[in-house]
């Protein structure tokens, strides 16, 4: 039943569903349980051949026969696989006691964890599991709340915690592109310095667009219909030009253009570029030719 404990039958639609590339929102859905439950599940209990219903099944039976009346929930269920986890972890960038925690937290057989219960499976000081509570509360990963039976706090990954993560990287690799845009526009596309920024703010737009889950196809038409007026037209246009050209309300042609601003992989190996006047143009990206080859590509310009 949902909210009870996971059943043999359970596990084993688990097991199909994982094999079928299933994700772990997608089999709790289906249960009818949190997505937490179903994380923490295969978490435990997925080996090098990967999760296993009977091995699983095995695994409930014996931390049931063991499992304490009072301390029941913050028993460690496999330290081995925490401290192997949060070894992983680390190995991301996550801070060595944060990824502890956060390991800790995510294998726990409850919802929450008190300080005193981390303390007692981690084997650590009071003051270690504090600050790296902090560290993962300032990356939005675990959020904290007061415990109603008593004045301790009790702390908490939320089922959408990946989704916020998730989140939060597209906003930042989003933020870099149009750094490095702007740095291009101080150091200029035809320098070195340009050159290499065009390049990193060309990864981190197309690797945004990506996380976002790529533009919905209206959207990316009227992006593409923009530039193939301004490439047609041969000169820089303002947009009520294009607007007025393509039959368009203003608004749908200042969003085109915006859209090909925020996300300048679009344009690619184009690139759009604003004037001083309001007005738009399309040039090449600097990034896709080197210095010497726009060199020699210029003398095919010049009279014979």
């Amino acid at each position: 039943m949902p909210g009870g404990r996971l059943t043999h039958e359970d596990r084993g639609q688990i097991a199909i569903w994982l094999a079928e590339g299933l994700g772990y929102a997608e089999i709790a859905r289906r249960l009818g349980r949190p997505t937490s439950t179903i994380s923490r599940e295969v978490a435990r209990n997925a080996g090098p051949g990967g999760y296993a219903a009977e091995g699983a099944q095995r695994a409930a039976g014996r931390r049931a026969r063991r499992r304490r009346p009072i301390q029941a929930v913050e028993q460690p269920s496999d330290d081995g696989f925490v401290e192997r986890f949060a070894t992983l972890l680390a190995g991301t960038g996550l801070p060595r006691m944060p990824a502890r925690v956060f390991a800790c937290l995510i294998t726990a057989d409850s919802e929450s964890l008190t300080s005193a219960g981390l303390v007692r499976r981690l084997q650590v000081s009071p003051a270690s599991v504090s600050k790296a509570i902090a560290y993962l509360e300032a990356m939005d990963l675990v959020r904290r709340e007061q415990d109603p039976r008593g004045r301790r706090e009790r702390y908490i990954i939320d089922d959408d915690v990946w989704l916020r993560a998730w989140r939060t990287d597209t906003g930042a690799h989003a933020e870099v592109a149009d750094a490095t845009r702007q740095g291009i526009e101080i150091f200029g596309a035809d320098t070195l310095a340009g050159a290499r920024l065009s390049r990193m703010g060309g990864f981190f737009s197309q690797l945004s667009e990506q996380m976002n889950g790529g533009l919905a196809e209206g959207i990316a038409r009227d992006a593409l219909t923009v530039l193939a007026a301004l490439v047609h037209a041969g000169r820089p246009l303002t947009v009520d030009e294009l607007a007025k050209a393509l039959d368009w309300p203003r608004r749908r042609a200042a969003d085109a253009l915006d859209t090909v601003e925020r996300r300048p992989a679009i344009a690619d190996p184009l690139a759009l570029r604003r004037g001083e006047t309001g007005t738009y143009t399309i040039t090449t990206r600097q990034d896709r030719l080197s210095p010497a080859q726009r060199e020699a590509l210029l003398k095919f310009q010049e009279p014979r």
